[in-house]
């Protein structure tokens, strides 16, 4: 295995698997994704910390979409954390962000499970392009992210994962390392590969390429690694989505809220785009004068 960093964009994913031994691989780095994803609010550093790692590791599980859909990865809280949310893309695209109290001190050792507090969720949505959504919802097992991602898929998948994550204000990163499915189980061989991740830094992890960091790693024993996968920031909002959720809303609270400020303004929690709609364009939504039809009835209660 040679070194070619040149090959190896900022934003990727690389797999790579040991013809030796029964275990499977991906590497994930994001750069320019990440500080993109970070811009658009004022993270506190735990919080900016923990959707790092959970970005990292949707990246990671998204790889094996077997066909065309978004992975949707969650951990939801009642503390000063109510939530992080990742969603990646069978087109190799992304997007996360988390919603936190504001007005909560957060310092910067708080751990994930000081953030969420009681009774939170971790949950996994597979929507396809073509079929049924699933989704599976589990209390979180473990202090960190990857520990909750280990101990989801052991559950739901019956394969051996080890799973290392972090992020920095510059960069977030995986490995994942997996026991190959339907293999005669060989002990000696997982002991030795996950002893080896065990060893990579949180710094390797968000400064290193793939190239350095599987060299670093398995050097002796080198894998063989595929041609890394480009990963993009892409938002899926738009008006029309806007729209029905406008329309979900009903005719009623839509026109209320236009007829006392003149407009309802929606921005996009991904992205910040700001989606406006005056009087006639809620009137158009609804093909009915929703916003004189409560300023009547408003005026018929006084």
């Amino acid at each position: 295995m040679t070194q070619n960093t040149s090959a190896y964009p900022a934003d990727s994913r690389t797999r790579f698997i040991f013809d030796g031994m029964p275990v499977r691989g991906l590497h994930v780095r994001l750069e320019h994704v990440w500080q993109h994803i970070v811009g658009q609010k004022h993270y506190p550093a735990a919080i900016r910390r923990a959707l790092g790692e959970l970005l990292a590791a949707g990246a990671l599980l998204s790889s094996n979409l077997k066909s065309e859909g978004t992975l949707i990865v969650q951990v939801q809280g009642q503390g000063r954390l109510k939530m992080l949310v990742v969603e990646t893309t069978s087109d190799n695209t992304c997007r996360a962000t988390a919603r936190w109290d504001e007005n909560a001190a957060v310092s910067d050792g708080d751990t994930l499970a000081d953030l969420l507090g009681d009774n939170s969720v971790f949950v996994l949505t597979l929507q396809p392009k073509d079929g049924e959504p699933w989704q599976g919802v589990v209390p979180p097992e473990g202090g960190s992210i990857a520990q909750m991602l280990m101990n989801y898929m052991k559950r739901s998948e019956q394969l051996d994962t080890h799973i290392t994550l972090a992020a920095s204000d510059t960069a977030c990163g995986g490995l994942l390392v997996q026991r190959l499915p339907e293999t005669e189980p060989d002990a000696e061989s997982w002991e030795h590969v996950t002893a080896l991740a065990d060893t990579l830094t949180a710094e390797e992890l968000t400064d290193l390429d793939a190239a350095n960091v599987l060299y670093r790693l398995f050097h002796e024993t080198p894998p063989r690694v595929f041609t890394p996968e480009n990963i993009e920031f892409a938002c899926t909002c738009s008006r029309g989505k806007v729209s029905d959720m406008l329309l979900m809303l009903g005719g009623e609270e839509v026109g209320g809220v236009v007829a006392e400020q003149g407009s309802i303004e929606i921005d996009c929690d991904f992205c910040h785009t700001q989606y406006v709609f005056d009087e006639t364009d809620v009137n158009a939504l609804f093909g009915a004068d929703v916003v004189d039809a409560v300023r009547e009835e408003r005026q018929r209660l006084q």
